[in-house]
């Protein structure tokens, strides 16, 4: 058995967690106890269910900035971010407690006399859960809510270098109220984790898998799955495009996408990707974000007034460094005086706070000049670099949004409501934005992406509990007699040729 050893991105020396990682057998025997104690859990009454979801959300709330903190430390995201995060299992929670008394089925007229229809949403079994590490808490609580209230068993995978804040949030599921072996939590590597689901679906032991992370990842679950003739919920990554308009109001513009795409230290499936910006205000947009990007304070993530602080992981940082290698000659490097890669006393940053050479900090880097046929352009960057292009008129501006094939999030910048639902009925965007950022979402709002962002399948609000039910239907007749659908029925006799 290997460990894992959590650090703090900005503070390399500084060890947050060391972590046992199990292996594919380890991922089977969670899953086998899962299915031993679903049964039992989906006999307990939604509202009674409910209940545990707001015990969990009071738990949050009571351990609300220690989580924020831990989070902070361990992926570096900043301390306003974090703790914004936290809320939004909060919301979850509140909102997902009502849901409790509301899974509703219908009650239908039948076309028989004496006899009844009814329809139920009934828990899927046993639900494989996989995330990513740079929403650590956040992003899991949109699966583990939802499926525990309505019924199901959890495993959850969560990402190795967030290991400390799926720890803590695991600690306060375990103790809202669930029974025991009903949530079960996973520490493993990629390889054994997808060994391990292989094995738990042969054996029949799991019966939804939720995943967020990459495409590449996704579609091979997607292809896992689907042998078991299973659909997975799918949230996977975005190239976001950002539109803006002539008549946008240029300054929100330029802070939406400050936001958007640098937050985070743009390593947020949301994160804007390009920017597509009338040739008319082209000039004028690119010169306002260079400079709103080099007055923005990078660095020490447990400030308040800090843009981003470092990369989540070595990983991550490596394969950034590889996006830079594909700015080319044609693109006009912007945002931090021309400089890019790793943040450090020989390659500094004005506006910088603290030690650079402590952590995985990277310059921001603006890329004017990205054409259709960048790599750039066609395929997410984790990471903080934003790619900007002209457009003629809004269809083309349409045309470029939609051409790299993602299909998470978008925003538009208009003070006219007709670009705006052109925009809207024309982009393939699962989630669209009007005058606000690419990233951002609210816990009653329906999330997820088409193409290669996501296979359709939403989270959050009432949509994703269609993700972990199923519907199923039941007829009661008592007649006495058997009456025979479509032709036992009563027939009507019209006079179809009667005219006035």
């Amino acid at each position: 058995m290997t460990t894992y050893r959590s650090v703090n991105p900005a503070r390399l020396d500084d060890v947050v967690a060391e972590v046992p990682l199990t292996d594919a057998a380890g991922f089977i025997a969670a899953c086998r106890t899962a299915r031993a104690a679903q049964r039992g859990w989906a006999a307990v009454p939604a509202p009674v269910r409910g209940q545990v979801i707001g015990n969990l959300g009071r738990l949050v709330r009571a351990n609300f900035e220690a989580l924020a903190q831990l989070v902070t430390r361990e992926i570096g995201k900043p301390i306003v971010e974090a703790r914004g995060e936290v809320q939004e299992i909060i919301d979850t929670c509140d909102f997902f407690l009502g849901e409790g008394r509301r899974l509703y089925g219908q009650t239908v007229p039948s076309e028989m006399p004496d006899k009844q229809l009814f329809t139920f949403r009934v828990p899927v079994g046993v639900a494989a859960i996989i995330t990513a590490g740079n929403f650590p808490v956040a992003v899991p609580s949109w699966y583990l809510v939802p499926a525990l209230l309505c019924g199901n068993a959890v495993v959850w995978k969560p990402a190795e270098y967030a290991s400390a804040s799926a720890a803590a949030l695991a600690a306060l599921v375990r103790r809202s109220g669930l029974p025991d072996g009903v949530f079960e939590v996973v520490d493993a590597d990629g390889a054994a984790t997808y060994e391990g689901l292989a094995g738990a679906l042969d054996a029949g032991l799991v019966d939804k898998v939720g995943f967020t992370g990459s495409s590449a990842v996704g579609a091979r679950i997607g292809e896992l799955t689907g042998r078991h003739l299973q659909t997975p919920c799918l949230e996977l990554g975005g190239k976001n495009p950002m539109v803006v308009t002539p008549d946008a109001d240029l300054s929100l513009a330029v802070e939406g996408a400050l936001f958007g795409g640098f937050g985070t230290a743009g390593q947020r499936c949301t994160s804007l990707g390009t920017a597509i910006v009338h040739e008319s205000v082209y000039d004028s947009f690119v010169g306002s974000l260079d400079k709103a990007l080099s007055d923005a304070v990078i660095g020490d993530p447990s400030r308040t007034d800090v843009l981003y602080g470092p990369m989540l992981a070595d990983r991550f940082a490596s394969r950034y460094e590889d996006y830079l290698g594909w700015i080319g000659e044609h693109h006009r490097v912007l945002g931090s005086g021309g400089r890019t890669g790793r943040i450090t006393t020989d390659n500094p940053r004005a506006n910088f706070v603290g030690d650079p050479d402590a952590g995985l900090f990277y310059h921001p880097v603006l890329v004017a000049g990205v054409r259709p046929d960048d790599e750039l352009f066609r395929t997410e960057t984790f990471g903080p670099i934003v790619g900007v292009m002209p457009y003629r008129d809004l269809d083309d501006a349409i045309d470029l949004a939609n051409a790299p094939d993602y299909g998470l999030s978008s925003s538009i910048y208009t003070n006219d409501p007709r670009s705006a639902f052109a925009f809207r009925a024309g982009v393939s965007a699962g989630m669209v934005s009007v005058n606000n950022s690419t990233s951002g979402a609210e816990a009653h709002l329906p999330f997820g992406g088409n193409g290669r962002s996501g296979n359709g399948s939403r989270q959050s609000g009432v949509w994703v509990l269609d993700q972990f039910t199923r519907w199923q239907s039941m007829n009661w007749d008592f007649s006495g007699r058997l009456q025979k659908a479509q032709m036992d029925t009563q027939t009507i006799t019209p006079d179809l040729d009667f005219r006035l």
